[in-house]
């Protein structure tokens, strides 16, 4: 029972002691990669797959540069 009551805290302590992740795009690629795996017969390796090319999209640069501003038509 001692070792239960030790793991829980370990547990506890090693996630309050974890900062936030950057996940950015990762969820939403995994959700998709995953059904796609599972369409094919490789879900785990369709989520993992979908997580990583989601973040790197959502890191991209983004090719149309907002803060340009547009030359004065007078």
């Amino acid at each position: 029972m001692k070792w239960i009551l030790t793991a829980i805290c370990v547990a506890a302590l090693s996630l309050a002691s974890v900062g936030s992740a950057d996940a950015k795009g990762c969820i939403k690629g995994a959700i998709v990669g995953g059904v796609a795996g599972h369409i094919a017969g490789h879900g785990k390796a369709g989520a993992a797959a979908g997580c990583v090319i989601g973040h790197h999209e959502a890191n991209k640069p983004d090719t149309n540069n907002s803060s340009a501003q547009a030359p004065d038509k007078k």
